[in-house]
């Protein structure tokens, strides 16, 4: 039964973490200890809560800078063990412990059109000091679903068949990091998958909060890029962990999102109706979006637990009744790949 709405970040990180019983089958069935490499970012924290909670027989280690020190503190007070580590130092990655299976949850996207270097160095360059590093381990990367072309809006999205054609350099390096983990899989014999994200939708921030916000403080809602996939975080994140089962040697790529296409205005629309506020709608729909098919996922692993129109809901209720963000837009609208 999932719950009506959520009073406080407490109650809506403990559902963001809540294992699946097909989560705990799985976890059971890999051998071993988890790394979350990149863990303090949107969704590692309630990923790596997920894992304890899932497997508690097993040690879940968390790895970041922490910049935040309160994002460590919240993961040991979970049963997460933590190390503070720059991923870009070659020593300190290299001292990190040989686990069985790791997650690799870092990258830079924000702020990537005006630090190109770094972006390159995190999503390409780290990506194959990992996958070097970790030639013994399972691993299960994220990746993006900006690797895709823009797609026709009601022709079929891309599949997993689709050749990349990314727009932008963040895009570009996010397609050197699955080339990377490809290479070195293929190498090593590394079991992998790389997981292509859009657009992770927890109340604090993603497309959903984008809209619902603008609603909400009467702003301009962009329709130019007028069709989204979305899935709940919760369920991104179950699929990454349960991925752990179902590595590939040499690594390969799979989608990750909600089995709708969802109209931005729409969406807009919804969330007026739900807020008694009114809709301002700009721009004219493109007649091409980002978008993807998670139809393998969803043979995999069934549909996502969370349902649009639940999540809709929730969001709408957080969003009026001032629940937190993080100020982060998704900057969904972006069509010429400058993030």
């Amino acid at each position: 039964m999932l719950p009506h709405c959520f009073a406080n970040v407490d109650e809506l990180e403990d559902e963001l973490s809540r294992p699946s019983p097909a989560l705990v089958d799985d976890l059971a069935a890999v051998e071993g200890d988890l790394l979350v490499l990149g863990v303090a970012g949107k969704m590692g924290p309630t990923l790596a809560r997920m894992a304890r909670r899932a497997a508690p027989g097993k040690r879940v280690l968390g790895v970041a800078r922490f910049s935040d020190a309160a994002v460590r503190a919240k993961l040991e007070a979970w049963g997460v063990e933590t190390l503070a580590v720059d991923l870009l130092d070659r020593q300190a990655l290299a001292a990190l412990p040989r686990w069985p299976n790791v997650v690799f949850a870092a990258g830079h996207k924000f702020g990537a059109s005006g630090n190109q270097p770094l972006t390159w160095a995190m999503n390409t360059h780290l990506p194959a000091l990992v996958a070097d590093t970790f030639r013994a381990s399972r691993i299960v990367a994220f990746s993006t679903g900006n690797v895709y072309p823009l797609t026709v809006v009601g022709q079929p999205a891309p599949t997993e068949a689709t050749p990349p054609a990314p727009i932008g350099e963040y895009a570009q390096s996010c397609l050197g990091r699955e080339r990377m983990f490809e290479h070195f899989s293929a190498a090593h014999g590394t079991p992998g998958r790389l997981l292509r994200l859009n657009y992770a939708i927890d109340l604090r921030y993603g497309v959903l909060a984008d809209i619902a916000a603008k609603v909400w403080r009467g702003e301009a809602v962009d329709v130019t890029m007028g069709q989204v996939n979305v899935i709940w975080q919760g369920d991104a994140n179950a699929q990454v962990l349960r991925l752990l089962r179902h590595c590939t040697t040499p690594a390969t790529p799979i989608n990750c999102t909600g089995p709708e296409t969802v109209s931005v205005r729409a969406l807009a629309e919804t969330f007026a109706a739900i807020m008694a506020r009114p809709a301002r709608i700009v721009g004219v729909e493109a007649a091409t979006a980002l978008l993807s098919d998670a139809g393998q996922a969803h043979a995999l692993f069934g549909y996502p637990r969370v349902p649009l129109g639940t999540m809709i809901e929730w969001v709408a209720d957080w969003v009026q009744h001032g629940g937190a963000s993080y100020d982060k837009p998704t900057k969904f609208e972006v069509r010429d790949g400058r993030f």
